[in-house]
């Protein structure tokens, strides 16, 4: 990448697929899905949910797809669904737990733990009665995406599940960038979905895939679910086009360690600069804290606008950068000395 490139670092989700994708997509061998006629597609869920564990799997447009195609799966209407309160089911997904599933969700405050305690799922489960709403569903997540990309390790995930499961109620994990955990953690994927009923997770965020998500679950489970997918509009035919370059994507998980080095690299940079607060990330999700500097998450994304480097406001002085695989350790180190150039003249106003 050149000086005058743009360098993304908005999101994971900006990567372009690569030439062994496009031509993937080209040769794909397709058919129509909604009759489950489309082998690459089908290749896909199997080798999916094989990945993670799973009886069967199911692919879907979107993240925030899978995951409203889960909640409405696992729960009836006018029941409660509880989440930890800065969850992207809850904050990200347009209320659609209440829109489209008729539930009432209720919220737990994990703090920087991320996953609710054993003791406050088990204080926050509801029975059904005369006057109150059973509780139907539980959901967690992992990486956190508004906690900075948190890995949440195992043993934490399983003790938010076990009460839940104590008392008969689901566990959805919302795993957009699970693998990120995996790899950061130094686990098995199976393992760390051993204690959850189902999980979502993102071929289009780390793992660089052009579009889509997966659900994965018990194969009941699945087969409800592709009813739910057909009922909002997910309900693809020759999706082999799309679903090729996700197969190839399965192959990028091992390389997700490098995003987590040039997250750390540009989170130490950032750390230097006057008034900047960036602690060291877990995986590749940097968040950059500015309030000491003055700077509001506005201001900074502007400033880094128009020295070619993109970022998100998360806060008010907050700005988040996530690394990827279109971007290397050359890339942060230029992004690092255009920040600073940015920067520089903001301090001195």
């Amino acid at each position: 990448m050149t000086t005058e490139e743009f360098i993304d670092l908005r999101s994971d989700t900006v990567t372009k697929p690569s030439d062994a994708m496009r031509e993937a997509a080209r040769n794909a061998d397709v058919g129509d899905d909604v009759h489950r006629g489309d082998p690459t597609v089908n290749e896909l869920e199997r080798r999916a949910a094989e990945l993670v564990g799973m009886e069967a799997a199911l692919y879907v447009p979107s993240g925030t797809m899978g995951n409203q195609i889960a909640v409405n799966v696992h729960t009836e209407p006018g029941q409660e669904v509880l989440l930890e309160r800065e969850s992207h089911i809850y904050r990200w997904e347009v209320a659609g737990a209440s829109w489209i599933s008729g539930l009432q969700p209720r919220t737990l405050d994990a703090g920087d733990r991320c996953v609710p305690t054993g003791d406050a799922v088990e204080e926050g489960i509801v029975e059904e009665d005369l006057h109150r709403p059973g509780t139907g569903l539980l959901t967690l997540e992992n990486t956190h995406n508004y906690r900075g990309g948190v890995a949440v390790p195992k043993a934490h995930l399983d003790e938010a599940a076990a009460p839940a499961h104590d008392a008969g109620v689901p566990v959805h994990l919302d795993g957009a960038r699970v693998f990120n955990a995996a790899v950061a953690l130094e686990v098995p994927i199976t393992d760390l979905l051993e204690r959850v009923d189902s999980v979502n997770f993102c071929l289009s965020k780390g793992l660089g895939a052009p579009v889509g998500s997966i659900l994965a679950g018990e194969e009941a489970f699945i087969e409800e679910a592709r009813r739910i997918r057909k009922l909002l509009g997910g309900g693809m035919r020759q999706a082999g086009i799309i679903a090729a370059p996700g197969l190839l994507s399965l192959e990028n998980i091992d390389r997700l360690a490098e995003d987590h080095e040039n997250a750390a690299l540009l989170a130490a940079g950032l750390d230097e600069l006057d008034g900047f607060s960036v602690p060291s990330p877990d995986t590749n999700i940097v968040l950059a804290h500015t309030e000491d500097a003055d700077i509001t998450a506005t201001e900074l994304v502007e400033a880094c606008d128009a020295v070619g480097v993109g970022a998100s406001e998360f806060d008010t002085y907050t700005t988040r950068f996530t690394t990827h695989l279109d971007v290397d350790a050359a890339d942060i180190d230029e992004a690092l000395a255009r920040i600073t150039e940015a920067v520089e003249p903001m301090a001195t106003a």
